[in-house]
């Protein structure tokens, strides 16, 4: 690589160095960088330097924080959370696991995994809010029941990577790709949970005294409940723990929700849940615009409180994922990427080659496009492929599975939305735990995809 591609990747890290250490959106740091690169070291002007501005991730942002902050604001959210904690009577860790199979199954029959995300998260991160479960641990299981079920032979990701295996002659076998993106993400899932419960323990999050968790949500036998999550503050308040709890007991019978009628604009707002159901499910229209105009119907039920509905749109977030892309976008278009993934080939070994092509779809797709990087990394590995050497499934899975398992990140579509959709706490705080947990599965998802799918068929 040239200095010239090198100079970025360092202009990269010094970004998260200065974001880390001051309290500055790493979004705009990505624009400054962007223009920077942009315009010196391509030529560009600014029409080229954003042609890759995420126009389709930042409407999607705006249209399911709006609609759906519309939605909190009437007690809808807080009515279906109540109706969850009922349905489970009272066994809050189910729920997790609920939110899981719900977002793979809507992958499975064909939505775009962000798509998934951005139906599901309202939901499950106002129930984490509700009963004081880890908001990191419920974003991350949402997210990864996404991807367990993106690679299915009808979802738009298992299409795809099918057909550029089988353009090239190879053959891979699409139901065994949808089980092996399945059972890694159930892998990393238990592992989240588990984690999380040990370093909660560690570090003493346990409480023993009686509380409650606000004025709204149910009182949690804390004696009875093990405590998931890294500390979380609050965004506010006092009778609040800096803290979060993975329950695995019930909550106290005695104090459930209260059941209260449901009102008209809550009916409005469930049909209108159903309908965007629908419409993007059914009928494939972008959540973005659908989303947008559900909460403009909203809208009309209480115009007082429009301005305060703009303004819950969660700003910081789609600036910091613009921001961020714009800049990646601009080193794929210096060949940064590919050469990255080129130089990977050159090693030699095609175990070697194998685990380092997993690294680098996995630490790129954490800030850029999973689909647009499976299009560009699984051709450059086909020679490899067509040696021989190593099962095409498994390679391909490996790499498929590392390109969105690290969607975690605060930087990609899905991190985001849990990001804007997270409720009552320091969302500065949530996004550095977010970039932690990001960090972490990149580092672990890929190797652990390449042992499993690539050197132990291979061994065997």
């Amino acid at each position: 690589m040239t200095s010239i591609e090198i100079l970025p990747l360092i202009a990269l890290v010094a970004m998260f160095v200065i974001a880390s250490i001051f309290p500055i959106n790493i979004g705009i740091l990505g624009f400054i960088g962007a223009f920077l690169v942009g315009a010196f070291a391509l030529g560009y002007d600014d029409k080229e330097i954003l042609a890759a501005f995420p126009s389709s991730i930042v409407l999607t942002i705006i249209g399911v924080t709006y609609f759906f902050g519309m939605a909190k604001r009437n007690g809808t959210i807080d009515l279906l959370v109540n109706a969850c904690i009922r349905a489970v009577g009272g066994r809050t860790a189910i729920v997790p696991w609920v939110f899981f199979f719900s977002a793979s199954v809507l992958t499975a029959l064909g939505t775009f995994s962000p798509a998934a995300v951005a139906l599901i998260s309202p939901a499950s991160m106002s129930f984490a809010a509700r009963t004081r479960m880890s908001p990191l641990v419920m974003g991350i299981m949402t997210i990864n029941g996404a991807h367990a079920g993106a690679f299915s032979p009808i979802s738009v990701s298992g299409v795809l990577v099918t057909d550029i295996v089988e353009s090239s002659g190879l053959h891979i076998a699409p139901w065994t790709l949808f089980f092996s993106s399945y059972g890694i993400n159930v892998l990393l899932s238990v592992l989240t949970v588990v984690g999380y419960s040990v370093l909660a323990r560690v570090r003493g999050l346990e409480y023993t005294a009686t509380g409650t968790d606000d004025s709204s949500g149910p009182t949690l036998r804390r004696a009875d409940s093990i405590s998931a999550g890294p500390d979380v503050a609050p965004a506010g308040g006092s009778g609040t723990r800096a803290g979060t709890q993975l329950l695995t007991r019930e909550v106290a019978p005695a104090v459930a929700p209260v059941t209260a009628p449901i009102t008209m604009v809550q009916k409005l707002t469930l049909g209108l849940i159903a309908t965007v159901l629908i419409l993007v499910l059914v009928f494939h229209l972008p959540i973005s615009f659908v989303a947008i105009a559900a909460g403009a119907i909203l809208a009309f039920t209480d115009l007082s409180k429009q301005n305060e509905a703009i303004a819950g749109i969660s700003w910081t977030t789609v600036l910091l994922v613009a921001g961020m892309i714009t800049y990646i976008s601009i080193l794929e278009e210096m060949g940064t990427i590919d050469n990255l993934a080129e130089m990977a080939i050159t090693l030699g070994a095609p175990l070697l080659v194998a685990a380092v092509l997993c690294y680098v779809i996995g630490v790129t797709s954490a800030f850029a496009s999973s689909t647009a990087l499976l299009a560009a990394v699984i051709p450059l590995a086909l020679p490899l492929l067509q040696m021989g050497a190593l099962p095409v499934v498994g390679v391909v899975a490996a790499l498929a599975i590392s390109a969105t398992v690290v969607d975690v990140s605060p930087f990609s579509t899905n991190g985001a939305l849990v990001l804007a959709n997270s409720q009552r706490i320091d969302r500065s705080k949530f996004y550095r735990q977010l970039l932690i947990n990001a960090g972490i599965v990149v580092a672990v998802a890929p190797l652990l995809c390449w042992i499993i799918l690539v050197l132990v068929p291979t061994l065997v």
